[in-house]
């Protein structure tokens, strides 16, 4: 059973900075490319930030300079290293992989305050 297990949300100032975690596990084939979608409430879920197994990388407009992810082949995980978040960054983020059907984690919380 296919399972993407993230972690690293919570509640943050603005300004701050979060680093959320998202494990694969059960895949067997290789992923192509895994990702980070965010879902704010009344909005439709959009993609943050994505990386192909070839290392390229493809972020949101308003996310490009403070966000940066990264992942671990051989641990089947994705990193999403949130720096200067903005109360606007307040989402459900969800982790996404493609291997090659597409799988979902069942999202994190992150808030920031003011």
């Amino acid at each position: 059973q296919v399972q993407l297990v993230e972690s690293g949300g919570g509640l943050v100032q603005a300004g701050g900075s979060l680093r959320l975690s998202c494990a694969a596990s059960g895949i067997i084939f290789s992923i192509n490319a895994m990702g980070w979608y965010r879902q704010a409430p009344g909005k439709q879920r959009e993609l943050v930030a994505s990386i192909f197994s070839g290392g390229s990388t493809n972020y949101a407009d308003s996310v490009k300079g403070r966000f940066t992810i990264s992942r671990d082949n051989a641990k089947k995980t994705v990193y999403l290293q949130m720096n200067s978040l903005k109360l606007e960054d307040t989402a459900v983020y969800y982790c996404r992989a493609i291997a090659p059907m597409g799988y979902w984690g069942q999202g994190t919380q992150v808030t920031v305050s003011s």
